[in-house]
């Protein structure tokens, strides 16, 4: 029994599909042969061969130390004069007058000394809480206030030659010097010229919240 020839798919013969895809214009525009064109040449891909061994999981490596210190930004309730209430440290609940931001981000306060007994000193302003009152600071010379300043000056020496001074751990502390007790009086006595009775009663009372105070709904 004879074999038939087989079809390609869609039923039509090798020259019929010739003809209709009109491949035999284009073989006759190209001089009787069809066109070859060129292959893009593949660019070149950089194989990275996995090392043999690989580094222990302690293995020590270099600190990236190139990083650049942006300076604090300061809250845009706390401005020269304006009036803080420390929330911690020695003197947390104290009212104090804010007096500059130092280039260590920091904040320069100062109670006066002479109403509240705060000395100046720098808080973070994390720590405080800002008021509505404001003070008159224009006439405060703050030049001699940096943060090399306030650097501690206290020398702190025990006492330990016997038994007896062991265990009563005796601490003593040099005096301050004369210039940081003249800067804080030069300080006190700028402000207290334009400070009012009211204000300085202000400034010497503490704040303290008492039962049933809700500090989410209070109005500084």
């Amino acid at each position: 029994m004879a074999k038939e020839a087989v079809k390609p798919a869609g039923g039509r013969g090798r020259s019929l599909s010739y003809k209709k895809r009109g491949l035999w214009a284009i073989k006759k525009k190209n001089g009787g042969t069809f066109p070859v064109h060129a292959k893009a040449e593949k660019a070149e891909v950089a194989v990275t061969k996995a090392p043999r061994f690989y580094p222990a999981e302690d293995a020590k490596k270099p600190l990236n130390r190139s990083f650049v210190r942006n300076p604090t930004k300061l809250r845009a309730s706390i401005t020269p004069g304006t009036v803080l209430i420390l929330l911690a440290g020695r003197f947390k609940g104290k009212r104090v007058v804010f007096l500059k931001q130092l280039p260590s981000g920091l904040l320069l306060v100062t109670g006066p000394f002479r109403v509240n007994g705060v000395p100046a000193r720098r808080v973070n302003q994390a720590y405080v809480i800002a008021t509505s009152t404001k003070v008159d600071v224009s006439g405060v010379d703050t030049a001699a206030f940096t943060d090399a300043y306030f650097k501690s000056t206290e020398k702190k020496t025990r006492k330990s030659k016997g038994e007896a001074e062991f265990f009563e751990d005796k601490l003593e502390k040099a005096a301050l010097p004369a210039e940081y007790i003249a800067n804080q009086k030069a300080v006190d006595a700028s402000i207290l010229s334009g400070l009012s009775a009211e204000l300085k009663s202000y400034l010497g009372a503490r704040f303290t919240l008492k039962s049933g105070d809700r500090p989410h709904l209070l109005k500084f």
